[in-house]
Formats: C-alpha cells, structure tokens, sequence
C-alpha cells in the first residue's frame, strides 16, 4: 500500500459514513465535502465498489447504498465523543421532557461503544460540562418526540391548544410542517386546517395531542419560503 492510498482510506471511511447517513449524494456534494474534483470521487466510488460495497448509481440523482447494507459500529475519536458529551448537556437542559429522554437514550448507546479509557475521559467530561440556562431543570412540554415522528410521517395531529393572547382552549386538526427552538422552548410550525393556514404552536401551550390514522400530502412550501412569507407580513402569524 502506497502513501496515497494510505492518505485515501480516511476519505472513503467518510464517504462511506456520509453515504449511510443520507439517503442520496451526488459526486458534487461529496467533492465540496472533502475538498477534491469530481473525479476523484469518481474514482473513490469504483474503489468501494470493487471493495464489495453495494453501491447503487441513480441516473442523473446521485449515489445511494443498497436497502438494508449497514457498517459495522461507528468509532468515534476524542474530540468527536467531547462534541457529543458537550451537546448532551446542554440537551439535558431542555425543556422538552421527551426530547431530554429520547437523546439521553442515544448518548448511552454512544458511550456504549467508546473505548475504555475514552470512556473514562467522556465521562470526567460529563462532570466538568456545566449549562446555566434551565438551572432548575423543569420541564414544559413532552409532545417533541412524537410530533417529529409525525413530521416525517405526515400524519395529521389533533390538538387542543391554550391560546397566549385570550387563554382560550381551541381543538385543531394540523399537518406539521417544521420545527424550531428558540431559547430552550420549541415551537412547531403546522398548516392549521381550522385556520387553513401555517401557524406557529408553542409546545408549552399544547394541552392534549393524538396522532391520527390518516396521512396528508407533503408540504410544497420550504421552510425558508415560509420564513419569506412570514417576513412580508411583518410578523410570525399567531395561531
């Protein structure tokens, strides 16, 4: 092995992390992402493929691993592992109940796989990462975790909702849309069907939540579209 293949294995490591993590790349993407020509991530795919990875050429879309190939475990370095220790105390100060569960859940199964003495470090770090924001730690929504299933499901969601302004309770049908935070609150933006119309919802003013059995069709609208359009009335709608 020569020294350039030696200098090109980390690069098709991340190739194929990246691969994994999203459903579609094209070769332009990849070469903006490392910094090198289009060809030689030409090249890097012929050499995973002649590797025995199953990758699937879409024509004039990009590259995508056949359903179902997965890596083996993923090993972190230090500085990457500090990264994740880092964010989850600052996750662990959010005031969405399922949000701090489900992350929670997601950093044991990290630390599950880190070396031992990296994780002795990540969890020295654990004790040395201080947050100041939420310092009680209380807690005003749980409906995070499933409105971002239902997002990516578009499935429709009923609500009953405590207006900011009058207190009044209302029950709306919504499809959401997107999600934001600002800090520590989140609000879920969702065509409203009562409205027929996009509306911001403060999580913390969601009193009851379903999901229903019923799907809607995908937005056409981009999320900066939306902020476009908020932009020329002057102001975020309120629900």
């Amino acid at each position: 092995m020569n020294e350039n293949d030696i200098k090109r294995l980390p690069r098709l490591t991340a190739i194929l992390t990246q691969l994994q993590a999203k459903r579609l790349l094209t070769a332009s993407e990849l070469a903006a992402r490392f910094s090198v020509s289009n060809r030689t991530i030409y090249r890097d795919m012929k050499a995973l493929e002649q590797a025995g990875i199953p990758i699937l050429t879409e024509e004039g879309k990009g590259y995508t691993l056949m359903e179902g190939y997965r890596m083996p475990p993923v090993m972190f370095s230090e500085s990457e592992a500090n990264a994740l220790i880092t964010a989850e105390q600052l996750v662990l100060k959010n005031k969405d109940a399922s949000f701090v569960k489900e992350y929670t859940a997601a950093i044991g199964k990290i630390k599950s796989v880190l070396r031992s003495t990296m994780k002795d470090k990540a969890n020295l770090l654990s004790d040395r990462v201080v947050s100041g924001q939420n310092t009680g730690n209380y807690r005003t929504s749980n409906y995070l975790s499933t409105l971002q299933l239902a997002l990516t499901n578009f499935m429709l969601v009923r609500i009953k909702y405590c207006s900011p302004d009058s207190n009044q309770s209302t029950e709306r049908t919504i499809e959401p849309f997107a999600i934001y935070t600002t800090q520590e609150n989140w609000l879920l933006i969702a065509l409203c069907r009562l409205r027929n119309d996009y509306r911001a919802f403060r999580l913390d003013r969601i009193t009851g939540l379903s999901v229903l059995d019923q799907t809607f069709e995908p937005h056409r609208i981009t999320f900066e579209e939306y902020f476009d359009s908020c932009e020329k009335k002057c102001s975020p709608p309120l629900p």
